[in-house]
């Protein structure tokens, strides 16, 4: 069916879109059944250490915020980029609220922005889905980041088995509506993609494998990465 194929969503697109679910965004993560915590493993994934500096792109009304904050204080350094004003609006409210002084709210499309280049560490938190240069924005924050950084993405997924089989009655509908909200595209693979670019993934799945958090890390090595050192996700 024409209406189930995903398209291409520009960055002006998608502005307008999370500009208009600003103020309800936070419905979302009860609609989609968001694990409680699964943001703050997100954030232990990254493996931060005081005076980093680490980019959330996609940072949305600023949920990840004070954790990074607090990560990499007194001396790191956080950037969260989003491409809508009033996502960001929403993150400006919670920095000055929580007084998060080492926090840079940046409004642009990650996909033409001028990575700094002296970046620890990289978190997508349910916004990998939904930009269509992802592979680009990867590949250029993996060129960017520091040897011994990580990149690492918390996002959901159509899960695989027995659920994935219970639930394929009502994927068209679910695609339906992830195309008139929230717009993140269900059929690509977040993980393959991290993998083909960086070399190495660990994986944690959660809730009936709904939901992972997938990192990679830059070894001390020559790059382009070809293999990486063992490590666990902890909560």
């Amino acid at each position: 069916m024409a209406l189930l194929k995903w398209q291409h969503y520009s960055p002006s697109f998608i502005s307008r879109r999370y500009n208009r679910l600003a103020v309800i965004y936070p419905v979302f993560e009860l609609i989609f059944w968001l694990p409680p915590g699964i943001r703050k493993k997100a954030v232990n994934a990254l493996k931060l250490n005081p005076e980093d500096n680490v980019i959330e792109i996609g940072c949305g009304t600023g949920r990840n915020l004070d954790m990074l904050s607090k990560a990499v204080a007194p001396g790191g350094k956080v950037y969260g980029i989003d491409v809508s004003e009033n996502m960001l609006k929403k993150a400006m409210e919670l920095k000055e609220k929580k007084n998060l002084s080492n926090v840079e709210l940046i409004c642009t499309d990650a996909g033409s922005y001028e990575f700094p280049g002296n970046i620890n560490e990289v978190l997508f938190s349910l916004s990998y889905a939904v930009m269509s240069e992802r592979k680009e924005i990867i590949s250029k924050l993996w060129r960017k980041l520091s040897p011994g950084g990580r990149i690492v993405i918390m996002d959901a997924q159509f899960p695989p088995g027995i659920l994935g089989k219970i639930i394929a009655p009502v994927k068209p509908a679910l695609i339906l509506f992830l195309k008139a909200t929230v717009i993140g595209n269900p059929y690509i693979r977040p993980i393959e993609e991290l993998k083909e670019i960086t070399g190495s993934v660990e994986v944690e799945e959660t809730s009936m494998k709904t939901y992972f958090i997938s990192a990679a890390l830059k070894a001390w090595s020559t790059y382009p990465l070809t293999s990486s050192p063992a490590y666990k996700l902890t909560p």
